[in-house]
């Protein structure tokens, strides 16, 4: 299997900051061609690498006091990648970390409802349940969310975008004692192409991916990032003077689409 990404990132820092950007394939992989450059107002910014939980890498950049203000940068990656990566790892503490709520999942106030809908489930049966139940109750609408909403949020609204299915499954399975993680992937195959988000939940001794939006399949997908929920994967952060996100382009092609059937069990590789 060949995967061909490609995102650019533009936009106008307004002071002295410090951003973050996650885009890259996550560690795991081995690229056969990989690049990414970030210019500040047409010059090449010191760009430094972090690598975190899962492979998840932060590329960082900035502005330093007294540049004058704004300035513009532009972010451009670029891979090719054949063949898959290794599944990812089962690191034992991985398990109390993903049952625990997050920011995004209150998991902890769904638990008369998880029981209701989903009492006696377990394993396989219970991820297809969760999955299968969030697909059929809650509308994918583009644009319908914002970054402050939650699962309790969506769970009434009944509609959301990927970010919020993957958050919706995740708090009903961990509110079922199964441990589940929130997975940032590069989608080929995705129709309207954006970065991705699916769920990822342990069973039968190791981590299957479960995509309640079933928009593209899963066997294409490649890990950016991967933590409790949203807040630990987004494209772009700053921390200090502001940052405007003005040009945004995402493209994931893969040399052969396969099939997906959305039950079976599928690893993310």
């Amino acid at each position: 299997m060949r995967r061909t990404l490609h995102t650019t990132l533009s936009g106008d820092l307004a002071g002295p900051l410090t951003v973050y950007a996650i885009v890259a394939a996550a560690a795991a992989y081995a690229p056969t061609q990989e690049s990414l450059v970030v210019t500040v107002d047409g010059e090449p910014a010191d760009l430094s690498q972090l690598v975190g939980p899962h492979g998840t890498r932060l590329h960082c950049f900035g502005t330093e006091p007294g540049t004058a203000h704004p300035v513009h940068f532009a972010l451009a990656y670029d891979a090719v990648l054949d063949g898959e990566a290794p599944p990812p790892l089962d690191d034992p503490v991985d398990l109390p970390t993903y049952l625990r709520p997050s920011r995004y999942c209150e998991s902890d106030r769904l638990g008369r409802f998880a029981r209701t809908q989903f009492g006696g489930l377990t394993g396989a049966a219970l991820m297809e349940a969760v999955s299968g139940w969030v697909h059929d109750n809650v509308a994918y609408v583009p644009g319908s969310t914002g970054p402050s909403h939650s699962t309790l949020d969506v769970l009434e609204l009944r509609r959301g975008v990927c970010r919020d299915h993957a958050h919706l499954v995740i708090s009903l399975l961990r509110a079922r004692n199964t441990p589940a993680r929130f997975v940032s992937v590069w989608a080929p195959g995705l129709a309207q192409m954006e970065f991705h988000a699916v769920a990822e939940a342990w069973s039968d001794g190791q981590w299957q991916v479960l995509d309640p939006t079933r928009l593209a399949p899963r066997r294409t997908m490649v890990r950016i990032a991967t933590g409790r929920d949203a807040a630990d994967s987004a494209f772009l952060s700053s921390y200090g003077a502001g940052l405007r996100l003005t040009g945004y382009t995402v493209r994931a092609e893969v040399d052969e689409l396969p099939a997906d059937d959305h039950l079976a069990p599928v690893v993310l590789t």
